[in-house]
């Protein structure tokens, strides 16, 4: 009984230490759709503003330590990788909406 809840309150107590990354969705079409460049233009701004809270969310800190001593670390860096990826397949997504939206209204 006390190995289990030796096992298990770490694991849950992981869980919490996880640092909150922004979200990035992918483009959808309706998005897509309905985006004229100038709106493309603001999604990548707020994209690029964006993945500055994800740097710096990612910074040394508290819940840095508490995710070191729990699980080594690996919650915090396994959500800041999967946040970074998100964000740069939508900054490209944007990149390429731009290109198309805004080559069109010139």
């Amino acid at each position: 009984m006390k190995l289990t809840l030796l096992l298990v309150v770490p694991l849950i107590l992981s869980g919490c230490a996880l640092k909150q990354y922004p979200a990035s969705p992918p483009v959808s079409a309706v998005q897509a759709d309905q985006l004229d460049c100038q709106g493309v233009q603001q999604q990548i701004a707020e994209q690029a503003r964006v993945q500055q809270q994800i740097d710096k969310t990612g910074e040394f800190d508290g819940l840095t330590v508490v995710g070191a001593a729990l699980d080594f670390g690996i919650g915090n860096g396994i959500a800041k990788h999967q946040a970074q990826k998100h964000a740069t397949e939508r900054q490209i997504q944007l990149q390429q909406l731009a290109a198309a939206k805004c080559q069109k209204a010139s």
